[in-house]
């Protein structure tokens, strides 16, 4: 079985929450919090720090200890995602989208009524976390599990365990 880590960034202002709008190899859109793979060497709070910097411009001095994590065992396809969330305690800079991997296309902080409307396009174990977040600004750290079938968007199926 593949295994993927990944780190995911809540920045909060007053505006909103922090999205980036993704460009999939598939051509399909979702939207998420800012983040990305950790690489082989780096720490979950170094990778999300170096990925926040390259998608979003914005540069995080501090980090809350982890809001959430999610694990999601993708059946059919032989793979394993672990992610960790954690929310910005310390951030400046300007948005600039200028993604090196060119997946994100867009970024934008989002009242709660638009991230719903972002997210709603997006996979559930993306969706569900972030809106319970919002929700209720826990600091506790958080676990999610899914158990997904399929191997394409349109077959996927995810259930929350």
């Amino acid at each position: 079985m593949r295994e993927w880590a990944v780190s995911g960034g809540l920045i909060q202002a007053t505006n909103g929450l922090l999205l980036v709008e993704n460009r999939r190899r598939n051509g399909s859109v979702d939207w998420s919090p800012p983040g990305g793979v950790v690489d082989e060497g780096e720490g979950s709070v170094e990778a999300l720090t170096r990925e926040v910097r390259e998608e979003t411009g914005l540069i995080v001095e501090r980090w809350a200890p982890l809001s959430y994590e999610i694990d999601v065992t993708f059946v059919d396809a032989g793979m394993h995602l672990r992610v960790e969330s954690y929310q910005a305690i310390d951030w400046s800079g300007a948005i600039t989208v200028d993604d090196p991997d060119g997946i994100v296309e867009q970024v934008e902080f989002c009242s709660p009524a638009l991230c719903i409307n972002r997210l709603a396009g997006s996979p559930a174990w993306v969706r569900e976390p972030v809106m319970d977040w919002l929700a209720d600004t826990w600091t506790d750290g958080r676990s999610y599990a899914y158990r997904v079938t399929g191997t394409t968007p349109a077959t996927m199926q995810a259930q929350r365990l």
